[in-house]
C-alpha cells in the first residue's frame, strides 16, 4: 500500500514538473509593456527579461539627459514588476493557490 501511494505521489510530481515546464515556456514567450512618464517612455520586454523595443517620445529629448535616464530605468523596472506579477499568478494557478516556500526550487533538483 505504501508503494502505491509513493508511485502516485511520484506521478503527481512528474505531472506538476511537466506543467511547470510548459508554464516556463509560455512565460518566456510572454511580452509586457513597461512605461514611465505617463507613456513618454515605453519598453517591451519578454518573459526572459530581454528588452525587445524601446519607444521614447521626442519631447523627452528636450529635457535633461538625467530625466531620460530616469524614465528609461523606471520603464524597465515597470516591465520587470509586471513580468514578476504574471509569473506569480501563473505559479499560483499551477499550485492551486498553495504558496511555495521562499527559495523552493522546482522542478526538483534544479
Amino acid at each position: 500500500m505504501l508503494k502505491g501511494g509513493m508511485d502516485g505521489l511520484m506521478k503527481q510530481a512528474q505531472e506538476m514538473q511537466s506543467k511547470f515546464q510548459e508554464m516556463q515556456e509560455k512565460m518566456a514567450q510572454t511580452e509586457v509593456q513597461g512605461e514611465a512618464g505617463a507613456g513618454l517612455v515605453t519598453v517591451i520586454m519578454t518573459g526572459r527579461h530581454d528588452v525587445k523595443r524601446v519607444n521614447i517620445d521626442p519631447s523627452v529629448f528636450e529635457e535633461e539627459k538625467s530625466l531620460l535616464e530616469d524614465l528609461l530605468a523606471a520603464a524597465v523596472n515597470d516591465a520587470v514588476r509586471k513580468l514578476e506579477s504574471e509569473q506569480q499568478a501563473s505559479m499560483s494557478a499551477l499550485t492551486g493557490g498553495i504558496p511555495l516556500p521562499p527559495g523552493f526550487k522546482f522542478p526538483f533538483g534544479a
